[in-house]
């Protein structure tokens, strides 16, 4: 016999189930051809697997779980597919949302593209040199940009600028 303690617990078991998931749904992958072309097994080989899932396959790493975050060094955020510099630490600012985010990337550092995936509208953010995903652009920044790019720390390095 089900009982309502079943249906409850079924759904709140479907519900967990798909929110750890939802943290490695893929975007659509842009069609753009890119400076630096690798087949799958040589990016699988390259990167560690965290960062495969998000470069990659346009996975979202868990908030909060990047060394990145609390980065406060000067120097630049760069490319852990391909080493393009992408963002300044003079950008980077605490949006509170567990990620690392910029107010601006570097001149012609990353590209975008419409991503549809957990059912709402956003713009992914990709490097413009490798095409790894990086993260998402979102209309609530601080100025002078108002846009807040909230990127994956596991798809990025950082380098420290010269003493």
């Amino acid at each position: 016999m089900i009982t309502r303690r079943h249906v409850l617990l079924a759904g709140a078991g479907a519900g967990v189930a798909a929110s750890s998931v939802s943290w490695l749904m893929p975007a659509a992958r842009s069609t753009e051809t890119f400076a630096v072309q690798r087949s799958d097994a040589e990016w699988r080989s390259l990167l560690k697997p965290d960062q495969y899932a998000v470069l990659r396959q346009s996975g979202t790493e868990r908030p909060y779980t990047s060394p990145l975050l609390n980065e406060k060094r000067r120097g630049d955020f760069a490319c852990a597919g391909c080493d393009l510099p992408l963002f300044s630490s003079t950008t980077k600012y605490d949006s509170g949302t567990g990620w690392p985010s910029f107010w601006a990337p570097l001149d012609k550092a990353v590209g975008t593209e419409s991503d549809s995936t957990l059912g709402m509208m956003r713009t992914s953010v990709h490097c413009s040199r490798c095409g790894g995903h990086q993260g998402h652009v979102f209309n609530d920044g601080p100025k002078p940009t108002g846009l807040r790019y909230c990127m994956n720390g596991v798809s990025m390095t950082f380098k420290p600028a010269a003493a």
